[in-house]
């Protein structure tokens, strides 16, 4: 048993049982190890946690990063949009994710950002642009992945047009980039 196993298992009885039944005795019962061994690898279970969310991030970690011919609206929102596709492989992925630090990622994230500036969004506007983005997407799929549950969506009367979460994070998604393009200098 190794850490990528323990990890590969931990994220399998979570898209099986949700996050708030993950647990650290029911994780060594499916490895056949006793519960103390998994502290070899993981001092707390907030550690786990970690590492799963991390592992769980690997699709959008793995994405492409923008290059310097790029359009950034269109890397914006493509970035955007892989992100909330890699927080719904996962059943309660953006609770798992959320309050994560990407440390990993940092070298990434520092490409993101200079791609930004270097297309003409101001450095600040740029963070808060990508941290407004992050946070929206969270919200949006844990709103989404809350509501999966039969009979625990909204309970709004009949004639209320609901709109699908898919349309109502695009639309959001357009008012973040539709609220920054005017702030982009020549």
């Amino acid at each position: 048993m190794n850490r990528a196993t323990v990890v590969a298992e931990a994220l399998n009885l979570l898209d099986e049982v949700g996050l708030d039944a993950v647990s650290t005795r029911q994780l060594a019962k499916r490895l056949g190890v006793e519960q103390p061994s998994l502290y070899w690898h993981f001092r707390t279970k907030k550690d786990l946690l970690a590492a799963m969310a991390q592992a769980a991030m690997a699709p959008h970690a793995n994405a492409p990063l923008p290059t310097p011919g790029d359009d950034w609206r269109a890397w914006f929102l493509e970035n955007t949009r892989s992100f909330r596709r890699t927080l719904l492989m996962r059943r309660d992925g953006a609770r798992l994710h959320a309050g994560s630090t990407p440390t990993a990622d940092l070298d990434r994230i520092r490409h993101k950002m200079a791609f930004l500036v270097a297309s003409g969004v101001p450095e600040h506007d740029a963070q808060m642009a990508m941290l407004t983005a992050g946070r929206f997407t969270v919200g949006s799929v844990l709103e989404e992945q809350a509501d999966a549950g039969p009979g625990d969506g909204p309970h709004l009367p009949a004639d209320t047009p609901l709109i699908d979460p898919e349309s109502a994070f695009e639309a959001g998604l357009s008012l973040i980039v539709d609220g920054l393009t005017p702030r982009i200098t020549a």
